[in-house]
């Protein structure tokens, strides 16, 4: 002990024990307070920061602009083609984020034609330039975008391939017995069999480049034969039924597809010639 502190008498010595020990106390009880408070409910950023915070994080994601045709029935709605759903669906299932601009096909503005000169859709950008053509779009996005991967294997790329042909064939029709119903039914039978031997996809259990094609095609032979020829894929192909019924439900699928409405409207041209 310093001889200063010999020095003090008896009560000094006493208060300033008491002095010490109270600023003690006082430290712990502001630490205790500090440690409590910190399991109050925490305060809410701002507003604006918390926008701020998603907006950046959102536009730091780059988006692939999609050229799409417009709704004939529904403003502001994806219209009827199977082509483009095809490319959407392939973005969707590859979880990419896109842009979609909406052409309305009654009126094409001036820059349309300068990026699609036939004014067909779908037209994606992609590094910089502006791509045609579903097959094309789709098999650039897989080179581009691997993963997950959709790739067909090459041995069952033509699977169901003339289906589409052969229902267009069919609904066109004005002659019942020109053959054109039994070429359509040979090719569902084909695709039948197919998924009896290797469903319930294309490509088994995974899907394929080949079901995102097929899927926009079967949604428009459903809606359009249902409404022009009172007709529907036979109960005895039970494997199509199925698969029909398993792609449509696709949460990607509902995203993207067209309106009944729009499906019928596209295909009257065709229909009444």
């Amino acid at each position: 002990m310093s001889p200063t502190a010999t020095a003090m008498s008896p009560a000094v010595l006493s208060r300033s024990s008491y002095l010490l020990s109270s600023a003690v106390r006082l430290r712990s009880f502001s630490r205790t307070l500090a440690f409590t408070s910190s399991f109050a409910a925490p305060r809410r950023p701002p507003r604006s920061s918390r926008a701020l915070s998603v907006r950046a994080s959102s536009a730091s994601d780059p988006q692939l602009e999609v050229c799409a045709k417009a709704s004939t029935t529904v403003p502001d709605r994806l219209g009827d083609c199977p082509f483009t759903q095809r490319v959407l669906l392939t973005l969707e299932e590859k979880h990419l984020p896109y842009d979609m601009k909406l052409i309305d096909f009654a009126n094409k503005p001036e820059w349309f034609f300068e990026i699609s000169p036939e004014g067909k859709v779908p037209v994606v950008k992609l590094d910089e330039k502006w791509v045609a053509d579903s097959d094309i779009i789709t098999q650039s996005l897989e080179e581009k975008y691997p993963d997950p991967p959709l790739a067909t294997p090459p041995e069952k790329a033509s699977v169901g391939s003339k289906i589409f042909s052969t229902f267009i064939g069919f609904l066109k029709s004005k002659d019942p017995d020109d053959g054109t119903e039994q070429a359509l039914l040979n090719e569902l039978t084909s695709f039948d069999d197919h998924l009896k031997e290797n469903g319930p996809f294309v490509n088994g259990s995974m899907l394929c480049a080949t079901d995102l094609s097929l899927g926009p095609k079967l949604y428009h032979l459903e809606i359009a034969l249902s409404h022009y020829k009172n007709w529907s894929v036979p109960e005895s192909l039970k494997y199509v039924r199925a698969y029909m019924k398993s792609i449509f439900s696709m949460d990607s699928f509902v995203k993207t597809r067209a309106l009944p409405e729009d499906v019928i409207a596209g295909w009257r041209p065709k229909v009444i010639g």
